[in-house]
This record gives structure tokens, sequence and C-alpha cells, in this order.
């Protein structure tokens, strides 16, 4: 299989079509999420009387605090229901940083509402904390079940911090953070059971099953039945596993109707591939496309970086793929100037080396700059010349160790290759490191953040 040279603008809109369209979703989704917040608030004030003495005042504030948690969760799960229409607008990153923010947001709510209504209920009772706390679990409704769930989820809390993040497999944390679900179904029934606001309003009880019961559908919908329902439409399999570069593979993919999953798909997209080989069915781990849809497959390449990557180089012709998708908003709705920059480092090349083909230029406005520390870890080198050459784009190898050729990512250097930087709408992908560097030399050379653009996909 050969990849073909193909300029195709006719799926792209021009530039300044989405920064401002982005934006104002943003902006959009953050107030309706405000205006279910401030809901919350005044479900707790209507059903709260005159407020007199410590123990109703800490007693109150657990209450608000449980109510708010209670309401953050359904939301986080939208967030990352993957509803594409707010995938493809806002972006996956973005989207992932919310919902990590936010995740934190409720597990202070929920340490909060714990050690506010333990304290509350101690003062009213005059009893002692421990007493308090075995009275609550044991000896109101549904709370033993309340408890394992808060349990479960300050489990899942402590390994998606930061620190232990960087320690655990991609799979290992996928797997583990699943349990939020489970935590979320624990816990759920005892804010119906014991909360004031639900025992006295059936229109709250109802709003209350309505915003769990519609969260889990959209869950349903569109994490499993419509992919499960693209599987079988287009039975996709592996046709070829070629090697790149030492630890680096590129997996072709061959299926049915391919033209209908390509018209739908974007260059700088990725999918959540799953591939049902031993070892690997149970992981669904989100891999670019290394070249735009078309010609009967779909290419993805990977380093090799952990088990599942890994196990990809000894793929089988004919083993059968999962794949959930697209995804991003790395794509060219993001550019909002007529000159773009593709600024590439090591297998940070693949979606970039799809937008090189497809991505709407005049010749001489598309530039690729492709940091790699060898030669041998250049990859499509010849497909990158033959599409700058079909284009009249401009190609720029920077190669060698930083002990060789120092650090070439530097604002000197970059404008020493595009002088009028500063005009470039810039697509930025690779390890974090080069990117944070690229980042600081644009925003020194004076491009505006709004015009600098990268998306991390992984949670």
């Amino acid at each position: 299989m050969t990849s073909t040279v193909a300029t195709r603008t006719a799926a792209d809109p021009g530039p300044g079509s989405g920064p401002g369209r982005r934006d104002a979703a943003a902006q959009a989704l953050l107030t309706a999420i405000g205006i279910g917040a401030a809901l919350v608030v005044y479900l707790w004030w209507s059903d709260t009387g005159a407020i007199i003495g410590a123990a109703q005042w800490i007693t109150n504030g657990a209450r608000l605090c449980g109510l708010l948690a209670g309401y953050t969760a359904p939301v986080l799960v939208l967030l990352m229901s993957r509803i594409p229409l707010l995938d493809r607008t806002l972006g996956t990153d973005r989207l992932a940083r919310w919902h990590a923010m936010g995740g934190r947001y409720m597990v202070g709510l929920v340490v909060s509402h714990v050690m506010l209504i333990i304290w509350g209920y101690s003062l009213t009772d005059n009893s002692n904390v421990v007493h308090q706390t075995t009275e609550i679990v044991f000896h109101y409704p549904d709370m033993v079940k309340a408890t394992l769930g808060t349990l479960l989820l300050f489990g899942v809390g402590a390994v998606s911090a930061r620190a232990a993040r960087r320690r655990l497999r991609y799979e290992t944390w996928y797997h583990l953070h699943l349990a939020t679900y489970a935590a979320i179904v624990l816990v759920f029934f005892h804010q119906l059971s014991n909360g004031d606001e639900f025992l006295h309003d059936p229109a709250a009880r109802v709003c209350w099953y309505c915003l769990y019961l519609g969260a889990g559908a959209v869950i349903l919908c569109f994490r499993f039945v419509l992919p499960g329902l693209a599987a079988a439409r287009h039975r996709l399999r592996v046709a070829e596993v070629r090697t790149e570069a030492p630890g680096v593979v590129s997996v072709y993919v061959t299926g049915r109707r391919l033209d209908e999953l390509a018209a739908r798909t974007r260059a700088g997209q990725f999918f959540r591939w799953r591939f049902l080989a031993p070892g690997l069915a149970w992981s669904a781990n989100p891999y670019s496309l290394s070249a735009p849809p078309g010609g009967g497959y779909l290419r993805i390449t990977v380093q090799e970086r952990g088990g599942h990557s890994g196990a990809l180089a000894a793929l089988r012709p004919g083993t059968r793929v999962l794949a959930e998708g697209p995804y991003g908003a790395f794509t060219a709705d993001r550019r909002s100037s007529p000159k773009v920059l593709l600024l590439a480092g090591g297998v940070g090349i693949t979606p970039l080396r799809a937008l090189f083909e497809t991505l709407p230029a005049a010749p001489g406005e598309l530039t690729l700059v492709y940091r790699a520390g060898s030669e041998q870890r250049v990859l499509f080198r010849s497909e990158l010349e033959s599409i700058a050459r079909a284009r009249g784009a401009r190609l720029h190898f920077l190669v060698g160790a930083r002990t060789e050729i120092g650090e070439p990512l530097q604002t000197r250097a970059l404008l020493a290759l595009l002088p009028d930087l500063r005009e470039h709408d810039v697509y930025l992908c690779g390890p974090q490191g080069m990117v944070a560097t690229a980042r600081e030399a644009l925003d020194t050379a004076g491009v505006p953040p709004r015009r600098i653009h990268d998306e991390a996909f992984e949670l």
C-alpha cells in the first residue's frame, strides 16, 4: 500500500470559520452548566427555613455541598460522553481539562459534605464524631452503599492525581477510572432517601432522576450503541503492519463502506482503537490518523511506549478492529489566517502529516517543520517531500540531538525559517517538552495564543 497525494479542499472551510464559533460554544456550555448549578442552589434555598445556631449552619452547608456534588457527577459524565457535536466543536482536550478540573471540585465538595454533615449532626445530637459516623453509615437509608461509593470515588481521585497518573500505564489508569460509574450509582440513592429537598418535593425527585438517567442514556448511546452499530457496518480488519522506524509501526486497516467513514472524518482527528487480539481486546487507545482517510484504508502510526502500543507490531492481518470515532477538533477549522505552520516533533508528525496533505493553502503559505532526534526517527520523509512538491509547500527537517545542533525550536531559529511567523496559525504536535518549548518560543515571537493549536487527546 502506498500513500497518495491529493489536495482536497471541499470538506475544509476557509480561514476564520472556526475559532469564534468554538469560543461561543464553550461560553454557551459553561453558561448552561452555571445555570444548572444556580438551580441546585435555589432548590436548597427554597427548602431551607430560618437557620439558627452553629449546628444548623454547618448542617445546611453540608446539604448544599452534597447537592452541588450530586449535580457535578452527571455533568462530568456528560463532558466525557463523546457527544460528536461537543467533541468536534470544543475539542477533546478542552473537554478533558474541564472534566479533570470538575473532578477536583467534586472531590472537594464530597469531602466537605462528609465532614460537615458528621460535624453538624454531632452538634445537634450532642454526640462525638465517631458515634455519629457509625450512626449515619449503618442506620440511615442507603448509607452503606453511599459510603462504599464515596470510598471508590476517593480511590479514583487518588489515582487520577498528576503524580500518580504519571506512574500508571494508560490502560491501567483507564480501567481504574471506570470505577467512577460504579461510585456514582452507589451514591445516587442516598441523595433521594435522605435529602430533604427530594423527600418533600416530588418534582425535584423527577428532575434528579431525569438528570442521572439522561446522562446514563447519553453514555450508553455514544460509547456503546453507536460504536457497536458502526463496527457491524464497517467490519474493520488489520490489512498490514509496516515498520516505519525503530519502535514505530504503521497499522493499515481496511473494511466495508470506508467511503462513508472517510466522509465524516477530518484530517487531524483520531479514533479510539480496540484490536481484538490477545492482550489488546480490553483496551481502546486513542491514535490519530497518519494519512487522510481514503484509498480503501485507514492508517495509524504508533510509537512503542507501553504494553498496548508495543503489541501492535505483532498484529496479524485479518485481526478484527473496533474504531470509535472520529474525535477531536485538531482540524482545519481552527485556523484563522491564510498562512499556516505545522510544527511536529517525533511521532507527533502523524496528525500533521494528514493536515499537510489536505489543509487548504495557497502555494508558499503552508509550512511544515519537523523536529527529530536522528535521521532514523524521521517518519514519512518521502511522503512529505512528495506532498511539498505537489502543493508548493515549504518543508524543513530539524534533525539531530541537542548536544549536536542545540535547541532548534527557539524564537530566533523559528524566525530565521519564517520571518513573518506572527502572521501564521501554528499547529503543534509532539512530546510535552517539545510543545512547551515551542509554545514559549512562539509567544516570544508574538504569535497570538488564539493562533497556536494543539490537542492532547488522552484524558
